[in-house]
């Protein structure tokens, strides 16, 4: 027998030898590590899943900027002999779970950062279309109701904007032990059920905190000025405070004054006399919309329905009044 072909063949035994013994190790250690592996990754897909929307795009960008730290590092640390491509593998991980973990800590403040960027820089038109699509609901409006009558016209365009400090008002005054402000905060906590299950209407619940002090009103405008969206109240106070702040406001009374039907001086309407006036002589009357009637003369039709003419309108800031005197005296004159 030929010494080389038989040191060859060993060789060769040798070599498949090894190959065969490398396999085997391979699949005892993918089957020994695939089970926590598994694990492992169904623990970050469930833990993902179960990120808010806030918490989730921030550690995606903390990973995504580890990620490109790992990558300005790798041409470095890949030349290291042997040991350069797992060193720059394990870099890779670490600077992108620390990238991820960091930007979910620090999200508050970098929210309230872009916040205050956006506050001063000019909006563009795409952000200021979308400011203005949002409307915030004060505690007012909300115990009032008319605004689920709005909705339900459809007049209201947008998103309906409900900060939680709103919402925890609305407990507090549900849950007080007066009678007239429990009812109040029942009733404001059936009218947003309403326009969130029944209405054809977005609405959006605001739940990050704004932590600076102040009041409900003054965290209302000043949520305002950073979402760039309107107010919707009918409190005259909040209305003025709005105005002084730059902030749009949409006021309920003001619709209310403004689709009340017109009345012009020599009309003639038909009204019933309930009760005395200020002025000596001076009945009064109200039309559906609560617009009250001062009749000239009237005190003694007091519980009659009578025709009436129109002599004067007078628009104030608490509304319209309407002056008016009977027909019958202007028929007898």
């Amino acid at each position: 027998m030929n010494p080389l072909f038989g040191g060859a063949s060993y060789a060769g035994i040798g070599s498949t030898f090894g190959l065969l013994l490398g396999a085997m190790a391979g699949w005892l250690a993918a089957t020994v590590l695939a089970g926590p592996l598994m694990r492992s990754l169904q623990l970050g897909i469930d833990r993902a899943a179960g990120m808010p929307v806030s918490e989730l795009l921030p550690a995606a960008g903390g990973l995504a900027l580890g990620a490109v730290f790992a990558l300005l590092l790798y041409p470095f640390v890949s030349e290291i002999p042997r040991v350069g491509p797992l060193i720059a593998a394990v870099a890779a991980m670490v600077l992108a779970y620390a990238g991820m973990n960091i930007a979910i800590r620090k999200k508050e403040e970098v929210g309230e950062w872009l916040r205050s960027r956006r506050s001063i820089l000019p909006a563009a038109k795409g952000d200021a279309s979308r400011g203005e699509d949002h409307k915030i609901l004060d505690t007012s409006v909300i115990i009032d109701g008319r605004i689920a009558d709005i909705c339900e016209t459809g007049f209201i365009e947008g998103t309906l904007v409900i900060p939680e400090f709103v919402l925890e008002e609305l407990q507090h005054i549900a849950d007080s032990s007066d009678l007239l402000k429990r009812n109040r905060g029942r009733r404001g906590l059936d009218i947003l059920n309403k326009i969130q299950k029944e209405l054809n209407v977005k609405v959006l619940i605001y739940e990050e905190a704004i932590d600076e002090p102040g009041e409900v009103d003054s965290k209302l405008v000043k949520l305002a000025k950073s979402m760039r969206a309107k107010v919707i109240t009918n409190d005259f106070n909040l209305n003025k405070v709005c105005e002084l702040q730059g902030v749009s406001v949409l006021n309920i009374n003001d619709l209310a004054n403004a689709v009340k039907p017109v009345v012009l001086p020599g009309e003639e309407i038909v009204v019933q006399v309930i009760k005395d006036g200020k002025e000596h002589g001076q009945g009064v009357a109200y039309l559906d919309d609560g617009t009250m009637i001062v009749v000239e003369g009237g005190r003694d039709f007091i519980g009659t329905t009578m025709e009436v003419l129109v002599t004067s309108v007078l628009q104030t800031s608490a509304g319209r009044m309407i002056f008016a005197k009977p027909k019958l005296l202007e028929k007898a004159l």
